[in-house]
C-alpha cells in the first residue's frame, strides 16, 4: 500500500473536512457508507414515512425534509472533534497536493477569496481568534452512526452533524426512503460549505437541512439569502456524483463530459429567473441599498398615497400577506392610514411605475436595448441606474462557479456506482462489494463504514491513534487509573451497530459509551500520545485486553469480533 492509499484510507475512517477536500472520493464514499447503514433503512418502519412511495418525488423529499428538521440540529463547534494545526496537515498531504495551492481554496488553511466571510472574521465567529493562527478545528464529517449518537452529548436532544454530514445524510435518505435514484443526486463542495443539488421537478438545492426550490431561491427573504451565499460568493471545489467526480485543483476527474455538463445545464437553469414585477420586488426585499429608494403607491378613497418600501416590508414581518404577489393589496390595507404620505421625495423611485415598465416590455436582462430602456426608467437620482440593474441581474442569475471540465484529463476507468432504488440494503452492499476492485469509491466505502469483515484494519489503528485530540486533552490531568475507572463507568455499547463496526476514539469519548474493544483503544489512543511505547491489544475470553510489551495495563468486556488476531499499535 503506497503512502497516499494509505492516507486516503485513514481518512476514509476519521472523514475530516479537510481530508474529504484532499480525497474527492471520500464524499460519495461517505454517502455509500449511510445507505450500507442499517440505521436509515430503519426509517421506512416509521409511521412518519407510511406511504411515502405513493407520493410524486417532491412531496417525498418534503416529508424526507420534516423528519431530518425533527431530529437533527447543524452543529460546528470546536469542541467536539478538537483542534489541530495548519502545519501539521500541510506536511501530512505535501506529497498528495501543494501547500500554496491548499492554502488558495481551502478556508482552514488560509483561505480569503470571499469577502463575505472573512468581512465578519470568521476566525472570531468560529471562536479560534483565541489562539494562534496556526491553529485551526479538526471537523470530523459524521457517519449517521455519529450524528444519531449526539442524543447522549449534554446540550443536544437530537442527532446532529456539520454540513457535509447533512449532504451526506440527505443523498442516503433520499435514495433508502424517498427513492429518488442516486444519478439525480449531486453533492457539491466549497471551501466552507457542502450542498446537494436535486434534479427534481425544476431543481431542489439542499442546504444543511432545508429544501429549497427554484422559487424560494428567488423570493429574497432571509432564508433564500442564507441559501444562496455559498453560490454567490464561493468557487464549487468539488461536485461527487455516483459516475465519478470533479475537483478543481485536480488535473484527473472521473465524471463523464456530458454527466458533467448536464449537471452543469440544470445548475445554470435552476439559478437563472426571467424578470417579473414579483422578481423585482424579491430582488428588493434582500437589498437594502437599493430598497431605500423606492415608495409604493396605495389609493386611499381613491386618492394616491406612498409608502417608503422598506416600511411596507417591515409590516410584512408580522402578516400572512406579502409586498410581492397576488397579496399585496390586502398587506397594504392593514397598514394605518397614517403611515401613508401625500407626496414623496423626488430622488425616490415608485415601484408600481417600474412594475408596470417591466411588465409592459417583457424586459430580458440580457438583452442591451431593454437593459438601456430599464436604466432610464429607473434613473440615476437616488443611486446610480446601472449599479441597481448589476445587482439586480446578478439577483435573477447566480454564476456558479463549477470545477473547469476542459483543463482536466478524464479517467473512465472507473465503473460508475449503478444502484437502483429497487435494491434491497443486502444486494446493495454485494454489488458494492464487486465494484471495490475497480472502483476507488466503492472500496473507500467500506472503510467509512468501518466493516472490519472486509477491510484491513491498520488504516483504523493509524486513525486512532493519531487523529483523536479530544479523548487525549480532556483526559491530560486524569491518572492512568481514573482513565481506566471512567472508561469503566461508561456504558458497553458501541454507537455502531453489529459486531464488526468500531467506533474511534474521540466518538467514545464524545457520546461517553461504547464496547470493550473500542474503550481499549480510546485508553491505547491516550497513553500512547506523546511517548514510546509497544501497545497491543489481545482477544482473552470475552476481554479486550491492552498491553504495553508484557505489562498488562487493563481489560474490558468486549462482545465485538473484530479483532482476529492481535492489534499491534
Amino acid at each position: 500500500m503506497t503512502h497516499r492509499e494509505m492516507e486516503m484510507r485513514t481518512s476514509a475512517v476519521s472523514l475530516a473536512d479537510m481530508e474529504i477536500f484532499v480525497f474527492p472520493e471520500l464524499m460519495y464514499a461517505l454517502v455509500l457508507a449511510n445507505i450500507m447503514s442499517p440505521r436509515i433503512w430503519r426509517w421506512r418502519e416509521e409511521s412518519w414515512f407510511e406511504g411515502i412511495e405513493k407520493l410524486k418525488p417532491y412531496k417525498r423529499m418534503q416529508r424526507l425534509r420534516q423528519y431530518i428538521m425533527d431530529n437533527y440540529v447543524f452543529n460546528l463547534d470546536l469542541e467536539t472533534w478538537g483542534l489541530t494545526t495548519q502545519q501539521a496537515q500541510l506536511e501530512r498531504f505535501s506529497d498528495i497536493l501543494d501547500p500554496d495551492r491548499i492554502r488558495e481554496s481551502n478556508a482552514l488553511f488560509g483561505y480569503q477569496g470571499d469577502s463575505y466571510y472573512f468581512d465578519i472574521d470568521i476566525r472570531t465567529h468560529f471562536g479560534l481568534d483565541k489562539y494562534s493562527d496556526d491553529v485551526i478545528p479538526f471537523w470530523k464529517t459524521e457517519t449517521v452512526e455519529a450524528m444519531d449518537a449526539f442524543r447522549h452529548r449534554e446540550g443536544f436532544e437530537t442527532g446532529a452533524g456539520e454540513c457535509v454530514s447533512l449532504a451526506a445524510l440527505y443523498a442516503a435518505a433520499l435514495f433508502v426512503v424517498a427513492r429518488v435514484p442516486l444519478e439525480d443526486i449531486y453533492l457539491m463542495a466549497t471551501p466552507l460549505h457542502s450542498q446537494n443539488f436535486v434534479d427534481v421537478r425544476d431543481g431542489v438545492l439542499i442546504n444543511n437541512r432545508r429544501l429549497v426550490t427554484k422559487s424560494m431561491w428567488f423570493n429574497g427573504t432571509q432564508i433564500s439569502g442564507q441559501a444562496r451565499r455559498a453560490l454567490e460568493n464561493e468557487q464549487v471545489t468539488i461536485v461527487a456524483h455516483p459516475t465519478g467526480w470533479i475537483h478543481t485543483l485536480y488535473e484527473r476527474a472521473t465524471i463523464p463530459k456530458e454527466r458533467f455538463a448536464y449537471f452543469r445545464r440544470k445548475l445554470n437553469d435552476y439559478l437563472t429567473t426571467r424578470l417579473t414585477p414579483e422578481i423585482l420586488g424579491n430582488f428588493l426585499r434582500q437589498n437594502m441599498e437599493c430598497r431605500e429608494c423606492f415608495v409604493i403607491c396605495h389609493p386611499i378613497r381613491g386618492i394616491n398615497r406612498y409608502l417608503p418600501l422598506n416600511e411596507a416590508f417591515r409590516f410584512e414581518h408580522d402578516s400572512a400577506y406579502h409586498v410581492t404577489g397576488p397579496t399585496r393589496e390586502k398587506l397594504l390595507a392593514t397598514i394605518p392610514c397614517e403611515e401613508y404620505s401625500a407626496s414623496y421625495p423626488a430622488c425616490r423611485i415608485v415601484l408600481n411605475e417600474i412594475e408596470d415598465f417591466v411588465k409592459q416590455h417583457s424586459i430580458d436582462l440580457v438583452d442591451e436595448h431593454d437593459l438601456r430602456a430599464l436604466k432610464e426608467k429607473i434613473g440615476d437620482h437616488c443611486i446610480s441606474a446601472d449599479r441597481m440593474v448589476a445587482q439586480l441581474i446578478d439577483f435573477c442569475h447566480t454564476k456558479p462557479r463549477l470545477p473547469d471540465i476542459s483543463r482536466v484529463t478524464l479517467d473512465h476507468s472507473e465503473p460508475p456506482i449503478a444502484l437502483t432504488a429497487d435494491m434491497t440494503r443486502e444486494e446493495i452492499i454485494a454489488e458494492l462489494q464487486t465494484l471495490r476492485a475497480h472502483n476507488v469509491t466503492a472500496e473507500m466505502a467500506f472503510y467509512a463504514y468501518r466493516d472490519f469483515t472486509s477491510v484491513a484494519p491498520e488504516p483504523f489503528l493509524l486513525a486512532a491513534i493519531q487523529r483523536n485530540p479530544v479523548c487525549i486533552e480532556e483526559s491530560r490531568d486524569l491518572s492512568r487509573s481514573e482513565i481506566i475507572a471512567l472508561l469503566r463507568s461508561w456504558p458497553d455499547e458501541s454507537i455502531y451497530d453489529g459486531e464488526a463496526r468500531l467506533a474511534q476514539p474521540d466518538e467514545l469519548w464524545n457520546f461517553k459509551r461504547g464496547d470493550g474493544l473500542e474503550k481499549a483503544l480510546t485508553l491505547a489512543a491516550i497513553i500512547s500520545a506523546g511517548q514510546s511505547c509497544r501497545l497491543r491489544i489481545v482477544r482473552e475470553g470475552s476481554l479486550s485486553v491492552l498491553y504495553d510489551s508484557t505489562e498488562r495495563i487493563a481489560g474490558f468486556e468486549s462482545r465485538k469480533t473484530a479483532l482476529k488476531n492481535d492489534w499491534q499499535l
